[in-house]
């Protein structure tokens, strides 16, 4: 799920910061920079791993700013095929569910990718699974298991922020990348389905050997 990637970069210490230790002046200019933030090619960054080396700094003419040049290691959000992950519904459309993992909320779960006899409530604002005639509501909040299928990258356009008459926002700018999983496995899906399922059949069990007695 996370992954260390090395970057190099360019950056510029400002001279209210030169009071403090070089490495923790770099880490957070580079946590400033990079964090929460969606690399091209590498996926979400989450924060410096570590510093591999950097150059003497140099003040840049009539700014008063260092510019160093440094390479470091940074912990990259990147699920790889296949891999389970946990999360929370987030909120659900009639195209498919949103998941949040509490630091992203970049996973979609296409409808496709829902169990067969899935079906979107319009009253209900949920997906419903019908299995064998019983109802299986997928919940907003509801934890869950899914399986990541691929990413998507989107190439970003120019910000174009749009407010109602109260000043409210009412277009934000798309995401550059998102993850792309599936929940029609056994074992996938909100959690609480899986649960109550293994009690059941705990109980089976004990009545079985009870009967054997």
């Amino acid at each position: 799920m996370f992954i260390l990637t090395t970057i190099q970069d360019l950056i510029q210490i400002k001279p209210q910061d030169f009071s403090r230790p070089s490495a923790q002046a770099i880490k957070d200019v580079v946590n400033e920079k990079y964090s929460n933030k969606i690399v091209p090619g590498i996926g979400l960054c989450i924060c410096m791993w570590d510093l591999l080396s950097a150059t003497e700094g140099l003040i840049g003419h009539g700014t008063g700013l260092v510019n160093v040049n440094i390479e470091f290691r940074m912990s990259v959000f990147r699920p790889f095929r296949g891999e389970i992950l946990a999360g929370r519904i987030k909120t659900s459309t009639p195209d498919g569910i949103t998941l949040d993992l509490d630091f992203t909320s970049e996973v979609f779960i296409p409808a496709h990718c829902l169990f067969d006899n899935s079906s979107f409530s319009h009253a209900e604002n949920v997906w419903v699974w019908n299995s064998d005639g019983t109802e299986l509501f997928l919940d907003k909040g509801e934890p869950v298991l899914f399986r990541v299928e691929n990413e998507e990258w989107f190439d970003q356009r120019p910000t174009i922020v749009q407010k109602d008459e109260n000043g409210e926002v009412v277009e934000e700018r798309g995401t550059a990348w998102r993850v792309v999983g599936s929940m029609n496995q056994a074992g996938l899906g909100p959690t609480l389905w899986w649960e109550e399922q293994e009690g059941e059949g705990e109980e089976g069990d004990v009545e079985m050997e009870g009967a054997e007695e």
